[in-house]
């Protein structure tokens, strides 16, 4: 699903370069569930918007779902994203004037085709929110309202979700709701990639890739995570 060999990514501040991405070379399989973890500053967020389209590397490689897209313009990045990608933030990123219906059904606005309050409709009661379809963001809970930003990243049907720090604005019993809902996607043959800075987020993973100074270091399945947190706590 995605195939990356030799990405780099330099940003300019100022007059000093800042390297986010040093020569990744990673794959993620389709159907595999993935968290990139690491510190603050060690280039995950960086590239997870290189691997959703959102940004375009100064080098390399990038295949998604087979289609080279490293070097696409902004308008085919853009019709990729509609076609391919869902993606979950932190900050749920939803209109606080419209209900969780209408938030649903925007990236549905950019398609031609009909349907859209059904598809919408459907989406929202996969995510367990049937019953909030008309209550606006101020009026549910965060958890709900990050239920909301996957029932929109979902609506599409898209070949790959992408979820950058979804549980970062939430408690821990909310946050353990929404991780049981991609283990649930998951299950039904999704393919997820997760950027986390949390253990405890990143071993509902099956496969945990560790960033630092913007290269993966080492990797781990999530059992690995599992019985690293038990001994830790032992000695």
């Amino acid at each position: 699903m995605i195939k990356m060999d030799g990405i780099r990514k330099t940003y300019r501040v100022g007059d000093v370069e800042v390297a986010a991405v040093r020569d990744i070379s990673l794959h993620v399989r389709k159907g595999e569930f993935v968290a990139i973890m690491g510190p603050s500053g060690c280039g995950k967020s960086t590239l997870m918007n290189l691997m959703g389209c959102l940004d375009t590397p100064d080098a390399g490689s990038y295949l998604l779902d087979g289609q080279e897209v490293a070097g696409l313009d902004d308008d085919a990045l853009s019709a990729i994203r509609n076609r391919k990608i869902g993606f979950v933030f932190q900050s749920y990123n939803l209109l606080p004037r419209a209900n969780a219906l209408e938030n649903v059904e925007l990236p549905l606005i950019y398609r031609d085709e009909g349907g859209i309050r059904v598809k919408a409709a459907a989406a929202l009661a996969s995510v367990g929110l049937a019953d909030r379809a008309h209550h606006k963001p101020p009026e549910l809970s965060g958890g709900q309202q990050q239920r909301v930003a996957i029932a929109r990243a979902l609506v599409t049907d898209p070949a790959i979700l992408m979820a950058d720090e979804p549980t970062g604005n939430l408690d821990t019993k909310a946050s353990e709701e929404i991780m049981a809902l991609f283990k649930d996607l998951h299950r039904q043959g999704r393919t997820i990639v997760l950027v986390t800075h949390e253990p405890d987020i990143a071993r509902h993973a099956e496969r945990v890739i560790h960033l630092k100074d913007g290269q993966v270091t080492w990797e781990s399945r999530s059992e690995d995570m599992t019985v690293g947190a038990v001994a830790g706590g032992r000695s």
